[in-house]
């Protein structure tokens, strides 16, 4: 590898009750809360979008898929990373995604026991091997129990 390239995204959401919970495109059934959000609010898959064209100077989630466009309202993230992915892979030349590491912090549902479906839904949609994905989950330890926030980076090569 010649070149590298590596992304930072980041994304929060207050939760609310009513709405549904969804991480790296898993629906979480269990969960009583879910973000507000213009789209579903999949502040994992929004944090990698974020990271996918960050790499390549690409503006943000925001700049391509806006909040005011009522075209994006209850918007699929996973098929708003897919759009970002193929923007970003126009400017990357020959390099792919190679690795991303994620954090979510969120208090309630622990996440631990949807650990191998995120990161099988996230390695699914980056075209990854499964050991190419890193998936922390954290709580806030009570400091923040009404909001989801995700952090990702992505390693280009």
């Amino acid at each position: 590898m010649d070149e590298l390239r590596i992304g930072f995204g980041e994304d929060a959401h207050r939760l609310a009750e009513g709405r549904s919970l969804v991480l790296g495109g898993v629906s979480l059934p269990e969960a009583t809360r879910g973000p507000l959000a213009h789209s579903d609010g999949d502040a994992l898959l929004h944090a990698v979008t974020d990271a996918l064209l960050s790499a390549w100077a690409l503006g943000d989630i925001g700049a391509h898929f806006p909040d005011t466009d009522p075209a994006h309202a209850g918007a699929d993230s996973a098929g708003l990373l897919r759009g970002a992915l193929t923007v970003a892979l126009a400017a990357a030349g020959e390099l792919r995604p190679r690795q991303v590491s994620a954090v979510v912090t969120l208090d309630r549902p622990k996440l631990g026991p949807h650990r191998g479906a995120i990161a099988a839904s996230l390695a699914e949609l980056l075209d990854l091997p499964l050991d190419r994905v890193g998936v922390t989950f954290k709580t806030s330890e009570g400091l923040a129990p009404d909001h989801v926030q995700a952090r990702a980076v992505v390693l280009w090569g």
